[in-house]
């Protein structure tokens, strides 16, 4: 029995018991010796503010009843794995984009890091994990009003700047999801005014404003049918397959890699490594397949291979 199952049962024995309970009991039901049971008793007044008082008639603990109602251990009640793992998920987000909801996120931890210590299952779990960034871009000054549109089921009145296209625009949309990709953050939703699903980047959003009415759902399956068909964070339904040949080389790492839920890798004779993926949009894919430089061949579709042997070209031809 590890020391969170100790103070939940000694938490329910207190609770049931109409008398003071001997010490003699607390260590039998606990499975413990005097030494850890004075411990446990001493850990949930001093971090969990248990008013366990102490009676010499009966030689044994109870819970004061001075207050309003019976007292009940704080929050929910994990064990330290699941605290662990919670403070993980925490550091994992405020490491992902500093400062994001961490006025909300600050009480939480602050909670948690009490119920570990009243384990005594502590230590700076920030200082075990750490997240490099690459060309992230901070979510800008409208993530909380978007995510409280998304959790409210609410349409959004959005300014947006396409930057391909240098083309700003007003829109009403209805939030389906909060992407984080590639550490930088996207929505995923329905535009009423192109009347389809998009992806908008949160930072080019120049203002969002809650319309105040309900959003229009789309199911699940529909958004994972779109979202996820092809290759990228700009999605929709695959329009070709890309037929990539790795250097052997190279092929070590590419063919742990996952680039494509439906992706379909082969090892060919010379070592080389071949991976088909579907895509809709060639524009992320391109810039994917050009940091691989002279590791990588396009095999198909053509049109592809010539954008690629283009691109080439036109980066060589700046150090001639």
């Amino acid at each position: 029995m590890d020391r969170f199952d100790r103070i939940f049962d000694l938490h329910k024995l207190l609770s049931a018991a109409r008398r003071p309970i001997p010490r003699e009991r607390i260590e039998r039901e606990l499975e413990c010796s005097r030494a850890t049971a004075k411990r446990i008793i001493e850990a949930m007044r001093l971090y969990l503010n248990a008013p366990i008082r102490y009676s010499r008639e009966y030689n044994g603990y109870y819970y004061d009843p001075g207050g309003e109602s019976m007292y009940q251990l704080p929050g929910v009640w994990f064990n330290a794995s699941e605290l662990h793992a919670l403070l993980s998920v925490q550091q994992l987000l405020s490491d992902i984009q500093p400062g994001l909801l961490e006025r909300q996120l600050a009480p939480l931890r602050g909670r948690i890091e009490q119920l570990l210590k009243a384990q005594h299952a502590g230590g700076d779990i920030g200082a075990r994990i750490r997240i490099l960034q690459a060309a992230a871009r901070p979510p800008g000054r409208h993530f909380q009003t978007v995510a409280d549109a998304l959790a409210r089921r609410r349409r959004l009145a959005l300014g947006y700047h396409n930057r391909a296209s240098d083309e700003r625009t007003e829109r009403e949309v209805s939030p389906q999801r909060l992407i984080h990709y590639r550490d930088n953050w996207y929505l995923d939703a329905w535009c009423h005014l192109r009347r389809g699903l998009r992806t908008f980047a949160l930072e080019a959003i120049d203002h969002a404003r809650d319309t105040g009415r309900e959003a229009r759902e789309i199911d699940t399956q529909t958004l994972d049918t779109h979202y996820r068909s092809a290759y990228g964070i700009f999605a929709g339904r695959p329009e070709q397959q890309a037929v990539l040949r790795f250097s052997a080389v190279r092929a070590r790492w590419v063919s742990a890699e996952q680039w494509h839920p439906e992706q379909h890798g082969q090892w060919l004779a010379d070592g080389s490594y071949q991976l088909t993926l579907p895509y809709s949009r060639p524009h992320e894919l391109t810039m994917d397949i050009l940091r691989y430089g002279p590791d990588v061949e396009v095999i198909a579709p053509a049109p592809l291979r010539r954008q690629i042997a283009q691109r080439l070209r036109q980066a060589a031809a700046l150090y001639a």
